[in-house]
């Protein structure tokens, strides 16, 4: 398994449900397709079944399921973009309480694609500070 500090750094801010799902399903992966990327995004599609990305974390989803198109389609088929842990398939107004999380502005005026792109790119923005907030404290 996984030492704590080879897991992803969003998923050490992340409630341990999260890293455990994340832990189980990469090391199964390495077994079965050794270790590198294959492995790690089997172990991302296995969490966003469960968890969606808020900010620089992984919180619990409403309901469980697939978080966006890509996921959808399985391992099985041709590689599509994904929605960076944001849960496309959840209702708009849960995207617009997400956003409100974010401190988005705007939110409820956009179409729920919008909301999509916007928390993505939120997330992105404060996992970013979080890495730097990391890299001062020596991690």
């Amino acid at each position: 398994m996984p030492e704590p500090d080879d897991i992803p750094s969003t998923l050490r801010r992340s409630p341990e449900k999260a890293q455990e799902t994340w832990k189980k399903t990469h090391d199964s992966a390495v077994g079965t397709y050794g270790e590198g990327e294959r492995a790690h995004r089997t172990a991302f599609a296995s969490l966003k079944h469960s968890f969606e990305k808020v900010g620089d974390r992984w919180e619990p989803k409403e309901r469980k399921g697939p978080s966006d198109p890509q996921a959808e389609r399985g391992a099985r088929q041709e590689r599509g973009p994904t929605a960076g842990g944001v849960d496309v398939n959840a209702s708009r107004d849960h995207l617009e309480e997400v956003a409100g999380e974010l401190d988005i502005p705007g939110r409820s005026s956009m179409k729920k694609p919008d909301l999509v792109d916007a928390i993505e790119k939120a997330n992105r923005r404060a996992t970013a500070e979080a890495r730097e907030v990391e890299k001062g404290r020596g991690r």
